[in-house]
């Protein structure tokens, strides 16, 4: 790190640079900059010493990059970019005017979205705002109120609130479990096409187990769709694709809209659970305290059945 900076001979320079360069004048950027000219001009000069090329061609009016300029201004411009959006997001941390919610792809889109206008006519003025992540994040570490995980509910460093039962059960789109063939028993859905989820990080029951569940081992499946996403799955099931493994708590909107159609009688409870966690080494915002009784409310309220 210490090379880099003898290499540009001071970050300022780099801040002036961009400036210079995004607005095409050493003038508009002393300006922006609260700078004088010559200071500009002078910083430009000292990076392009350091540097050993030109990086500005320099008119009357204006200032144009060179090609080394472009290459330094297109790395520069997204690094600061970059940077811009992390101090932002720092500092928010340290506000408490909005309340953070972490989830899956598929929980935000089918659970939390058909209830998002309810929330607002309940609570109005809170400034919810829904995260999502492809893995159970440090809810301390990167500041968020909730979040939803699934599992046996016990994690260190957070409450829980057990807001579902993990139960799944084999989905499709009408049109598909219409045109199955001898779905009679469970052994024959083995010869139906089986959408799977391999996610990446979060670890998910997946069909093999499903079925051995139900007592059928060592069997070969057909070929199938294999996605890494969870939403992705269902909008494959409810596109016809074939069979996908539905959470009970997702698809219950779907199957009540008729876009996809499930074997209940083949449910598997797994025991686990899906959770509301927050943090136990700092309170909840009274904000989020609203928000944490809320969703627990909902969630508990009887459930119609399609």
């Amino acid at each position: 790190m210490r090379k880099f900076w003898k290499s540009v001979h001071s970050p300022r320079n780099l801040i002036v640079f961009d400036a210079a360069a995004r607005l095409g004048s050493f003038t508009r950027a002393a300006e922006e900059l609260n700078m004088q000219q010559p200071s500009v001009s002078a910083a430009i000069k000292q990076l392009e010493d350091a540097l050993g090329v030109p990086l500005f061609v320099r008119g009357h009016r204006k200032v144009e990059l060179t090609t080394p300029g472009k290459r330094l201004f297109s790395d520069v411009s997204r690094a600061l970019d970059e940077i811009d959006t992390s101090v932002r997001a720092v500092r928010q941390m340290g506000t408490a005017d909005h309340v953070t919610f972490n989830m899956s792809s598929a929980f935000s889109y089918y659970w939390m979205m058909p209830k998002m206008r309810a929330f607002h006519d309940r609570h109005p003025d809170i400034d919810l705002r829904l995260q999502i992540s492809d893995r159970d994040p440090d809810i301390d570490l990167e500041n968020i109120s909730l979040a939803i995980r699934l599992g046996d509910g016990n994690w260190p460093g957070v409450h829980t609130a057990r807001i579902a039962d993990e139960v799944i059960m084999p989905v499709a789109s009408p049109q598909v479990m219409q045109a199955a063939r001898n779905l009679r028993s469970i052994p024959n859905l083995m010869n139906e096409r089986l959408i799977h989820l391999e996610e990446p990080i979060r670890e998910r029951p997946n069909w093999e187990q499903w079925f051995a569940h139900h007592g059928i081992r060592d069997r070969e499946f057909r070929a199938g769709l294999r996605l890494n996403d969870y939403a992705l799955v269902l909008q494959a099931a409810v596109a016809g694709e074939g069979f996908a493994f539905g959470w009970d708590h997702i698809v219950q909107n779907l199957i009540r809209r008729n876009l996809l159609v499930a074997r209940r009688e083949w449910a598997w409870k797994t025991g686990n659970g899906v959770f509301l966690t927050w943090s136990k080494n700092k309170p909840l915002v009274p904000q989020a305290e609203l928000v944490r009784d809320w969703i627990i409310s909902v969630a508990n309220e009887p459930q119609k059945r399609a």
